[in-house]
């Protein structure tokens, strides 16, 4: 699948979420993403930073990296979130209580957040870590708590985004692919296989090998 550069910037989320992420690294992801026409990922303690750019969109995470807060935590860090300038929220599901066959309880703080913020929300559902039964259960979860997104993954467990779960997740909503796409290729394989946006640390390097038209 070819994608123009022009085409490919928006669909990026271009990220910085590192443990050791620093203000001035959350500075040069939101220059880049300015400069390049993409969207900048960063951690909620730097959202501060995002006023500067006001044409850019700006998404956060919420209960990252493994989604074990309290559901009333998570709602808490939505809301402040959303006060302090995310555009969007990507908030990781507690898998531990989706594999444990508890998806009601997945489903209802989701859609605790979802009530909370009048943003998008984008489910994030760490998908190495489940079968395809459970990708499927993630995704039901997600969209009966009308998150706008599900995603694939925080970066931080074993394995991230695969063709074969984006192909599966976008049965049920559009897909964010994450994890391990490191270049044009790794993104174009993404879309191809139904995600709508990629979320990547090497925003600039994909698209340099994106073709220009």
């Amino acid at each position: 699948m070819s994608l123009t550069r022009a085409a490919l910037a928006p669909r990026i989320d271009h990220t910085v979420l590192g443990p050791a992420t620093t203000a001035a690294d959350a500075r040069q992801c939101l220059e880049a993403a300015a400069e390049h026409g993409m969207n900048a990922c960063l951690p909620p303690c730097y959202l501060g930073l995002a006023s500067s750019y006001p044409d850019t969109t700006v998404v956060t995470v919420v209960g990252f990296p493994h989604g074990q807060h309290a559901p009333e935590t998570k709602r808490t860090e939505a809301r402040l979130a959303w006060e302090a300038g995310a555009d969007e929220l990507d908030v990781v599901v507690n898998v531990g209580r989706l594999t444990g066959g508890e998806a009601d309880v997945v489903r209802a703080e989701l859609a605790d957040v979802v009530a909370a913020v009048p943003v998008p929300v984008k489910a994030i559902l760490e998908t190495a870590l489940l079968t395809d039964a459970e990708i499927d259960r993630a995704c039901a979860a997600a969209a009966d708590a009308d998150a706008a997104m599900v995603k694939t993954s925080t970066g931080f467990a074993d394995g991230g985004a695969t063709t074969a779960a984006v192909e599966r997740m976008a049965a049920h909503l559009p897909v964010k692919a994450s994890g391990g796409v490191g270049s044009y290729d790794d993104a174009a394989a993404m879309i191809a296989a139904g995600a709508e946006r990629v979320g990547t640390s090497s925003g600039v390097a994909v698209l340099d090998g994106a073709p220009e038209a």
